[in-house]
């Protein structure tokens, strides 16, 4: 396949691959159209059991395209065209079913928002987070200070943004960044033997923790126990949850007798 996505099918599991190597895989328009559409796809394919994220080399992603900035920018196009990025990165928090990245290499801008937004970050040695927005007198937008908050606490995320250090994937991996980091050519070998692992585990028990554990953030303590115990009532009636306690049930007789 060509474009600025490529699609690539392994035993259930969807591959898309951001592919500008040219601009290092900045996500431009056509980009961000055919990523979410992509996305979309896998979302509602029922064979698609999984999804990994990843870029053509070198680059995992240097985030937004550079030509949507610059003189002459309408404020109001603007927003459209950034909220309209932003919820492409919401899709991936959305989806029901495991989105992991696979970091190959920079990922900077919204693009290291993209690999925030997934489930795991399994990282090449090669891989590097980049905070560059402040050199454009910008900031990390799509979620980039309130994801990142979430996910490494305040007092780290203010290491990060206001510090402006670029971060290797040891550093990565030692901010909480990333899941594990792996040899570049074991990268996405490594990334689906990992998803292999998750759906060993029950997809339904998956999607409801997914679901609460991207609540927890703004939720108070009673709030949050309230929705997990309404996710487990509901899983506990479904024909796989029953299926898989029978399964377990027979194991442990095997093993006392």
């Amino acid at each position: 396949m060509s474009g600025p996505i490529l699609q690539d099918d392994r035993s259930g599991v969807r591959v898309l691959t951001l592919h500008r190597p040219e601009a290092r895989n900045a996500i431009d328009t056509d980009t961000q159209d055919a990523l979410r559409d992509a996305l979309v796809a896998a979302a509602r394919d029922q064979q698609v059991r999984a999804i990994v994220l990843t870029g053509t080399d070198p680059a995992f992603s240097a985030g937004g395209d550079l030509s949507r900035f610059g003189s002459g920018v309408d404020p109001t196009a603007f927003r459209f065209e950034s909220h309209e990025l932003t919820a492409t990165v919401e899709l991936v928090e959305r989806i029901e079913k495991p989105v992991v990245a696979a970091l190959n290499g920079v990922a900077t801008g919204a693009g290291a928002q993209l690999a925030l937004a997934c489930d795991l970050r399994i990282a090449s040695e090669r891989a590097r987070f980049l905070h560059r927005e402040s050199f454009l007198g910008l900031l990390p937008a799509h979620g980039g200070i309130v994801r990142l908050v979430h996910l490494v606490g305040l007092a780290r995320a203010r290491d990060l943004v206001l510090g402006g250090q670029d971060l290797d994937a040891a550093a990565a991996h030692r901010a909480g960044l990333v899941t594990e980091v792996v040899p570049h050519e074991q990268l996405l070998a490594h990334t689906l033997e990992r998803v292999a692992g998750i759906l060993r585990r029950s997809p339904d028990a998956y999607a409801a923790a997914k679901r609460v554990l991207n609540l927890a953030p703004s939720l108070h303590l009673a709030a949050g126990t309230a929705v997990e115990t309404l996710g487990q009532s509901l899983l506990v009636t479904t024909d796989e949850h029953l299926r898989r306690l029978e399964a377990a049930r027979t194991s442990a007789s095997k093993e006392r007798t």
